[in-house]
């Protein structure tokens, strides 16, 4: 296993690269910002374990950047920031997971293990069935590049069946994802979302994106035409 280590603290840096190699990683040190993204982008790793205060780039610009250009290799961030705000502008950004300084050296071996069993699935930034898109990052939906204006709530169910790529999703577990947990509402209540959201995505194009299986639920064919 490949490990990119960027950090620039030296000693730590330094710990981090025995510790690992004598786990039998092989490691590739970065000690700032404008050389670790290169040597992500440049470089095949397993994971990157990514300090947040970096000279030139910080750990939030290089998470960012790697994930806009559809680089999703495992990451582990590493900060010495620990307000629950920090943590999350860390994970939204797209890391896997965040862990705070000072840290015992098992545990980040233990979240490392647990991040290369996890792997790195393709998370595309766009999603598609067909003539069918939404970007996640902005909610915006376009069908045959159309620009279609969807609720929230519409959003996130269409949202879920195009993460489903191609299964039968029933109506009990739609209603788990995409509604309020305390909301209680009835099953029937995403046959109404799923028609508004038909008016709204396939009426107009004289398509059916959205199948019903019938005793199994809604799917929508990731590789309809």
């Amino acid at each position: 296993m490949r490990i990119l280590v960027i950090e620039d603290d030296e000693a730590l840096g330094a710990s981090l690269t025995w510790g690992l190699q004598a786990e039998g990683y092989a490691v590739q040190l970065a000690g700032d910002g404008t050389e670790g993204l290169w040597q992500a982008t440049e470089h095949d790793f397993d994971a990157i374990i990514l300090d947040v205060m970096l000279p030139g780039l910080d750990g939030f610009q290089i998470c960012s950047r790697l994930r806009s250009a559809g680089n999703w290799t495992p990451i582990l961030m590493l900060s010495a920031m620990d307000a629950d705000l920090d943590q999350a502008e860390g994970l939204d950004l797209g890391a896997d997971d965040y862990l705070t300084k000072p840290f015992a050296y098992p545990v980040l071996l233990a979240h490392l293990r647990s991040l290369l069993r996890r792997g790195a699935p393709p998370r595309p930034a766009l999603l598609q069935a067909g003539d069918l898109t939404l970007d996640p990052a902005t909610r915006a939906v376009h069908r045959a590049g159309t620009p279609i204006s969807l609720t929230a709530g519409e959003t996130k169910v269409l949202e879920y069946l195009l993460r489903a790529d191609g299964r039968a999703v029933p109506k009990t577990e739609l209603l788990e994802h995409c509604w309020d947990a305390a909301s209680q509402a009835d099953p029937a209540v995403v046959e109404v979302r799923i028609h508004h959201l038909r008016r709204k995505i396939d009426a107009p194009f004289q398509s059916r994106t959205v199948e019903t299986v019938r005793g199994s639920g809604y799917r929508i064919d990731p590789h309809r035409p």
